[in-house]
């Protein structure tokens, strides 16, 4: 078997990426880059629903040892957390960094670094969280961490509200793509996170992330090298819609896909104002969660893990 190598070398050393972060900072100008569409030039500081401007925010960044059980290794799986969001989920449980934008100001040259920082440190990939907004930002700090030595897998972990214009900007540098599916249901996603055409953008995303990278390549390690991972948290009150989410996946995108039902929602942030969302999740709905998951024919479901995180602030 030959190595692997991530997707982003070959696509350097084919002068594409160079071509791949002009036409991103081209989008900047009057940005589109997300399915908002502000319109917004983010290169002259003006900003849209994601209140980032030209550079990237970034909260903190570590080893994360409660990621799924293919990213996280010996070493935990090497995130980057980039503050403010597009989606802007009510009950997000990172309120103070998606909403508040709690953070620092970073050029793509200190987003490299990181990156070669948690490579160093043992990470067996690095994990963008919530990358959706920065997509110029994070193509320019990889041609500058690829140049100091960078060659693990790249992870673009998502709120699943991405434009495919812009993931097909990605093509050819990310190895992993991990997004949520969020909401089958308009009116939730709705009365969450004003994003009534959710369903439709994250099933057109997910059949491009899977058109480039395929179902999840897992190594003999039990390493994740390349693929798509699917999220959902789900709802109380079947709230989210995850039986017609899973038999999208099954019948639309590979019954074969590697998927994540995540039993840990809790009433966070704003989450009471949305009725429905005022408690946590019982346990039992989680099993029934599992149970229509493995009815629509998803098999490969991650072995849930508790959260915890080695977490460096910038």
């Amino acid at each position: 078997m030959s190595a692997f190598e991530p997707a982003y070398i070959k696509t350097k050393a084919q002068g594409l990426l160079e071509q791949k972060i002009a036409q991103a900072r081209e989008i900047m100008k009057e940005c589109t880059l997300c399915p908002r569409e502000c319109k917004v030039n983010r290169l002259d500081h003006q900003t849209g629903v994601c209140k980032t401007g030209p550079n990237a925010v970034v909260s903190s960044f570590g080893p994360h040892f409660g990621e799924e059980k293919p990213l996280v290794g010996k070493g935990g799986s090497g995130t980057i957390f980039f503050a403010n969001c597009n989606l802007l989920c009510l009950f997000c449980q990172n309120y103070g960094i998606s909403h508040l934008g709690e953070g620092e100001e970073v050029g793509p040259d200190s987003i490299a670094q990181v990156m070669i920082q948690l490579q160093d440190a043992g990470c067996p990939n690095i994990n963008f969280v919530t990358p959706s907004h920065v997509i110029p930002q994070i193509l320019q700090a990889v041609d500058m961490a690829a140049d100091k030595g960078l060659h693990i897998p790249l992870v673009y972990n998502s709120g699943g509200y991405d434009s495919v214009e812009s993931l097909k900007l990605l093509d050819g540098v990310v190895d992993i793509y991990m997004p949520d599916f969020k909401f089958w249901h308009p009116e939730i996603a709705e009365n969450t996170c004003k994003a009534r055409d959710y369903r439709q953008i994250a099933c057109a995303a997910l059949r491009e992330m899977h058109r480039q990278v395929g179902d999840l390549q897992i190594n003999e390690q039990g390493l994740a090298e390349r693929g798509l991972l699917v999220r959902h948290l789900v709802l109380p009150g079947k709230s989210a819609g995850t039986k017609q989410i899973m038999e999208f996946i099954a019948q639309h995108i590979s019954p074969n896909t590697y998927v994540n039902i995540m039993p840990q929602y809790r009433p966070v942030g704003r989450a009471k104002e949305v009725p429905g969302l005022e408690s946590a999740l019982p346990y039992r709905e989680y099993e029934q969660a599992v149970a229509e998951a493995l009815k629509a024919g998803i098999s490969r479901l991650d072995e849930r893990r508790r959260v915890f995180r080695v977490e460096y602030t910038h």
